[in-house]
């Protein structure tokens, strides 16, 4: 499995930096802030700005300051991301990550930067967005590369990069590799924890919309899935 530590001599673009921390202070909503932190759990605290205003706010800031190079974005995302007071600079460092401009960079020399957000995240926000918006894509792209690493989250000790894995095939559709979603499954199908078992109830319900015989004859051969994942798993399928 490539490593977890990641690191770069090239430093994040300060600039950036701080004006994506000043725009989020200028749309803060203080009223609203703890309502948000509690509804997400988060020991962080929020500003209160939700999605939209977020993303207007970030939208000029991003354009301005376009990310040079590769070491820079990385360095800048990990700055914004580990460097982060509220929870907001975190959604704007997978805002960075996601970057049209970045595009080209989503290979698998990030997979450690990945699991770092992942691993340091821990909560769902957090780490559905790089499983949904960056792992996925990256499976796609590099599917020999990328089964052996996935498998390997699948047997980590960390319950997020489990998650990670169970997710790591999302809107994949007929392309996905049905064996490895199996043997993921199979690794986590007898854990209590209902962050994975509602993973394995999404992964297989967005797998039925296109090719549903599958998933009802893997949700037949599987007596051990927990009630909450076959729900999930059949929500959308008829009778």
């Amino acid at each position: 499995m490539v490593g977890r530590q990641t690191g770069s001599m090239t430093g994040p673009d300060r600039a950036l930096v701080r004006d994506v921390r000043a725009a989020l202070a200028a749309v803060a909503d203080p009223e609203r802030a703890p309502a948000m932190q509690a509804y997400m759990k988060s020991a962080m605290p929020f500003r209160g700005a939700p999605k939209p205003v977020q993303v207007a706010a970030l939208r000029p800031v991003l354009a301005a300051h376009p990310v040079p190079d590769r070491a820079t974005w990385e360095a800048t995302v990990r700055e914004l991301y580990d460097g982060a007071s509220f929870r907001e600079e975190r959604y704007a460092a997978l805002a960075l990550l996601g970057a049209r401009a970045a595009r080209a960079w989503l290979d698998l020399d990030l997979v450690p930067l990945l699991e770092h957000l992942v691993v340091t995240g821990a909560w769902w926000d957090l780490v559905d967005d790089v499983a949904g918006h960056q792992v996925a894509p990256l499976h796609r792209s590099f599917p020999a590369e990328m089964g052996p690493i996935v498998l390997g989250w699948a047997h980590d000790e960390d319950l997020w990069l489990r998650r990670t894995a169970i997710l790591s095939q999302l809107g994949s559709g007929l392309g996905t590799d049905r064996a490895l979603l199996t043997d993921v499954i199979e690794a986590n199908v007898e854990s209590r924890e209902f962050f994975h078992r509602k993973a394995i109830g999404w992964a297989l319900r967005d797998l039925a919309w296109k090719d549903p015989d599958w998933v009802r004859a893997f949700v037949d051969h599987h007596p051990d899935l927990s009630g909450l994942s076959r729900r999930e798993a059949l929500k959308n399928l008829g009778p």
